[in-house]
């Protein structure tokens, strides 16, 4: 049987939630900014810009498709991969448990926007003079870093065990 620790929970779906506010008010911000001025390009530095753009695939553009089919498809499959975050979240009992919060947090903002919008507004541009590269979101920086810090665990926790 699943035992329920309250402070755990808490504090668990604290981050999860404060991550998927933070990405919300960051895309509310901005299509604010849309519905005032009717686009966004606001250069913040000379190598980052806010520029919307719709997102209809997945992480950073990817399989993106016109196809509801094929959009609802990859939506459901967010959905389970999020159901498989959280139970590794309740299984976890390291630090690797806050990578997953972080990584479920970004896709929770993420998966929100598919549903509500049928699209991600992504608004980061960080590029370097002519080089461009993916414009993405709040969520998506939450997630990569929850992805990286996750893999560099799993080198750590590999080397730890073989020793």
């Amino acid at each position: 049987m699943l035992k329920i620790n309250l402070k755990k929970f808490f504090l668990y779906s604290s981050i999860i939630i404060i991550i998927f506010i933070l990405d919300r008010i960051s895309k509310i911000y901005i299509l604010n900014l849309v519905e005032i001025n009717n686009e966004v390009d606001i250069y913040v530095f000379s190598f980052l810009r806010l520029y919307l753009i719709w997102n209809k695939g997945i992480a950073f553009g990817l399989l993106s498709f016109e196809q509801n089919f094929v959009y609802n498809l990859i939506t459901i499959l967010i959905i389970i991969i999020n159901l498989v975050i959280l139970l590794m979240i309740i299984k976890s009992h390291d630090i690797r448990t806050y990578f997953l919060m972080f990584i479920l947090g970004g896709s929770s903002g993420n998966l929100f926007d598919r549903i509500y919008y049928s699209a991600v507004p992504d608004f980061i541009d960080f590029h370097i003079n002519d080089f461009h590269w993916f414009i993405f979101n709040v969520a998506d920086v939450f997630i990569s870093v929850g992805v990286l810090c996750l893999i560099i665990a799993e080198f750590i926790f590999n080397k730890t065990s073989k020793k």
